[in-house]
């Protein structure tokens, strides 16, 4: 039986970090996975920038009700969803997740949660399990799954590339370089496809 894996940010929605950094001006909230390997290390940097500028949980999720999922996101969802099993394996958090999932028709989403001080400010981040995207594949193995993966980031690549089949979407020329074994995608009847093809 099969199961489809996908990242959420630059995949299904638009990157919450980098809508942050529009939103308040400030440009180096643009630094994603895409840039940073080291999750850890990109989260505490966050904290410490958000803490620079006063700025906490509330004005993150300000930001977040405004985001729309990419043109196209639910109705690939919708058709993927009557094919086979989805699963979103993120690393984001759960106090940024909920609106995105409403306007994704409430899909199935494994991710982290933050830790916030009373009055607002992040203060640390709990992973739900190391390695989470890796380890959340091989579980699903583990009960008899066959995982298929899709995602855009260097934070996606092992559960790429430890799947039945794996795919890049909408990724960096770079990693498409690094990683010329996945096929490179650009819409969603091209992932669509790339999945119904390896089922």
């Amino acid at each position: 039986m099969n199961i489809v894996c996908l990242d959420l940010e630059g995949v299904l929605v638009p990157e919450i970090w980098i809508a942050f950094s529009e939103a308040t001006g400030i440009p180096e909230f643009k630094r994603t996975t895409r840039d940073e390997p080291d999750y850890n290390k990109l989260m505490k940097w966050r904290i410490n920038l958000l803490r620079e500028h006063g700025l906490g949980l509330k004005e993150i999720q300000d930001t977040i009700a405004t985001i729309d999922p990419l043109p196209g996101a639910l109705e690939f969802m919708d058709r993927l969803r009557e094919m086979t099993q989805v699963v979103i394996l993120s690393d984001t958090f759960t106090e940024f997740a909920k609106p995105l999932m409403r306007k994704l028709g409430w899909p199935t989403i494994f991710c982290n949660s933050l830790v916030v001080s009373d009055d607002g400010f992040i203060t640390d981040f709990t992973m739900r399990i190391e390695n989470s995207k890796l380890s959340t594949v091989r579980a699903l193995q583990s009960i008899g799954f066959e995982t298929i993966a899709a995602g855009d980031s260097y934070n996606d690549l092992d559960m790429i590339l430890n799947s039945k089949a794996g795919f890049l979407f909408r990724s960096t020329e770079k990693i498409k370089a690094d990683y010329p074994q996945f096929p490179a995608f650009e819409t969603y009847d091209e992932l669509l496809n790339g999945i119904k093809g390896k089922m």
